[in-house]
This record gives structure tokens, C-alpha cells and sequence, in this order.
């Protein structure tokens, strides 16, 4: 094994993939528990990767917000401010487990050996020119799972032994700084109550109205209140539309930073949503969790390292409310 003390991870987004990207971080403390590990993401996710565990610094990458202000001079001021901040640290291994070449370039400005992907998997994002940037390439199999792909990559480049595919995955997600979070926002919840994520970038992955509608109301039946977190001013307009069938049980919360909805999350008595970044922080924290899958890519990203995660759907069976109202039965809701 390797004796590396300084790492820098870069996995600047999305939601979900920075989630899928937490168990390296204690893969890392296991086997090297001097290692110092600095995470570069993109600015809005800092305060989540601030939660994890081991995280010594969550490094802030503002790519989003400099496109916008490209022909700013300030801006350029600012990232070339950042580019030198980035490089006067030292690390031993600089990984990314990202593979685009906007990730590979911003990796490649700080100082240590870069390490990252040497091929596509199936279904996840890859640009093949990351491979000019890269002093070491790691090959993985084409269908691994987005959790046991940088598991492995980062295992590599550290030179640990492969890591086993088991139940006892940590997502190191400090739940008692959440809490204060979610506490800090005085919602005032009423409990139990079950957070619906209905959100997602992409319509072919929604759940129809209809199906939360009656859901809702099934569940509100037997004294189980609603909570309908949002991102947009179109997912407000959903949760609004949606808890309008619900009453005086149904909660629309301000919007919340991410440390207040992985509270949020944490103490609710079940999570049920689609496929989104919001519904893989409630398998993160092996919460009751029910994932909604239009397509078949469970084996991808659905949760399996919690008998509380139920996968449910693929692209020839959507999920249906029978099967939701019968996971929730075995969670004890129904």
C-alpha cells in the first residue's frame, strides 16, 4: 500500500454523482487514516461535501457561474486567482472521478500526479480526450455501478486492493450537523411525515400526479403528514399544485440549503422520489428510501448497500402505486 498523504478528489457535480462519490472518502481513512483528502466541487454542493466525514477541505469550483460572465474581466481575475490558490498546494495524488475534460483541465492546474479513468462505463459521462491530461489511467469494467466505480479508480491509484462490493459502504454524512441545519430553518415539522421528491432535470424520469396524489392521500389516511422539498420555481409550483391535494397535512418548506434537507431527510419516516440527486442522499443515509425508475438503470445508481433502499421500476415496467403503497407497507407506513 501506498504511503500518500495529501489527496485532492475532484468531482465537481451532479447531485447525485457527488453523493455516489462519498464512500472513496472513507475507503481512503480506512486504509490510510493520516491522509489528508481536499474535495474540489462545484460551489453550490461545498456546504454537502462539508458534511463528510474526512473531508479535510471542500475546495469551491465556480464553473457554472464563470460561463455566464465570460467577457468579464473580474471574472477572469477570479479564476486566475483560483487557479494559483489551487496550485500552491502539494498533493501527492490529484484523482478525478469525474472523466470530462472540464474536470481533467481544472485537476491538471493543481500541483501532484494526476490519476483518472481510462474508459467509458455504461451510461455514465466520459470524454476520451481526459486521457492527454492524465499521468496514470485506470480501466474499469463497463458495467460497474457509479459507487464501485470510483471506489475502484480510487483504489487504484492509491495502489489498495480492490474494495469488496458489501453492505457496510459508509457515505460518512455528518447527520448531527444536518440536524442543526434543518433546526436552524424553524419549520416546526409534524411527524411522521414523508418527504416526496417529485423533482428531476428530466420529464421522462417523473412519476404522473396522479400516483402522488393518491399516495398522499392514502397516507395522510393514516396520520402520516407530507413534506414536499423543492430547488426551482417550477418545482415550488409542483409541491404547491401537489400539497393543495393534500391540505393541512401537507408542508411546502422554504427553499433549504443542503445540509437542512439531508435533515430533512434524515428524520423523515420514509423518503419515495425519482430518480434524483435528492432521493440518493436518503439511500446515502440508509434511510427508508423507495427509488422511482423509469429506465432500466438501477444497477447504475439505485441503492444496495441498505435493506431500507427499495429499487423500484425499469423501462419496460414503470413503477406502479401498488408497488409503492406495498414497499411502504413493509416499512411499516401502510
Amino acid at each position: 500500500m501506498s504511503s500518500v498523504q495529501k489527496i485532492l478528489i475532484v468531482r465537481v457535480s451532479s447531485l447525485g454523482d457527488v453523493v455516489h462519490n462519498m464512500p472513496a472518502i472513507a475507503d481512503i481513512h480506512r486504509l490510510h487514516p493520516d491522509a489528508q483528502i481536499d474535495w474540489l466541487v462545484e460551489e453550490s454542493f461545498t456546504d454537502l461535501v462539508e458534511l463528510v466525514d474526512g473531508v479535510r477541505r471542500a475546495i469551491p469550483f465556480s464553473l457554472r457561474r464563470w460561463r455566464k460572465r465570460l467577457f468579464s474581466f473580474d471574472n477572469w481575475r477570479e479564476i486566475q486567482r483560483f487557479r494559483r490558490a489551487l496550485a500552491a498546494e502539494k498533493y501527492d495524488l490529484v484523482i478525478d472521478c469525474q472523466g470530462l475534460i472540464k474536470t481533467a483541465w481544472v485537476a491538471s492546474w493543481a500541483r501532484g500526479t494526476l490519476v483518472g479513468l481510462g474508459n467509458r462505463t455504461d451510461g455514465a459521462g466520459y470524454e476520451w480526450p481526459v486521457r492527454f491530461f492524465y499521468n496514470k489511467r485506470v480501466p474499469i469494467e463497463p458495467r460497474t455501478h457509479v459507487v464501485e466505480r470510483t471506489r475502484q479508480l480510487v483504489a487504484a491509484a492509491l495502489g489498495d486492493p480492490h474494495p469488496e462490493v458489501t453492505d457496510t459502504i459508509k457515505f460518512g454524512i455528518d447527520t448531527r450537523r444536518a440536524a442543526l441545519a434543518l433546526s436552524q430553518a424553524d419549520l416546526n415539522l409534524p411527524v411522521p411525515y414523508v418527504v416526496f421528491v417529485h423533482a428531476t432535470s428530466r420529464a421522462d424520469k417523473q412519476w404522473p400526479d396522479t400516483a402522488w396524489i393518491e399516495l398522499g392521500q392514502t397516507l395522510i389516511r393514516r396520520g402520516v403528514s407530507i413534506v414536499l422539498p423543492w430547488g426551482s420555481d417550477a418545482e415550488r409550483e409542483t409541491s404547491d399544485k401537489l400539497a393543495k391535494e393534500f391540505g393541512a397535512a401537507a408542508v411546502v418548506p422554504p427553499k433549504l440549503s443542503l445540509p437542512a434537507v439531508v435533515g430533512l431527510i434524515d428524520g423523515a419516516a420514509a423518503t419515495v422520489g425519482v430518480d434524483t440527486g435528492l432521493v440518493h442522499i436518503a439511500a446515502a443515509l440508509k434511510r427508508p428510501t423507495v427509488e422511482l425508475y423509469n429506465f432500466s438503470t438501477a444497477w447504475r445508481t439505485g441503492g444496495y448497500w441498505s435493506p431500507h433502499v427499495v429499487n423500484l421500476g425499469s423501462a419496460s415496467q414503470h413503477p406502479t402505486l401498488q408497488q409503492v403503497k406495498a414497499t411502504l407497507a413493509g416499512f411499516g407506513l401502510l
